[in-house]
């Protein structure tokens, strides 16, 4: 039986297990996006570290973080 042959059967037998559902994670990563800006409404991830939202916050807007973000606390 040559390595042809092998395959198909690996696909068949693969076939009949039948399909997963795809985990994709797009949903949770939305859900996960709590954090938002209150000047341009962006939204940022419940990980976000207080440094990405200040520079986020001193170069987009040339505001301080607590006007942006005034809801955040640092974990």
């Amino acid at each position: 039986m040559g390595n042809g042959q092998k395959a198909q059967m690996k696909r068949e037998r693969n076939a009949k297990n039948g399909k997963k559902d795809a985990n994709s994670q797009l949903k949770t990563n939305e859900a996960a996006k709590n954090i938002i800006c209150k000047v341009c409404f962006q939204t940022f991830l419940c990980t976000s570290r207080e440094k990405a939202l200040s520079e986020h916050s001193e170069n987009k807007h040339n505001k301080p973080m607590k006007e942006c973000f005034p809801t955040f606390v640092p974990s």
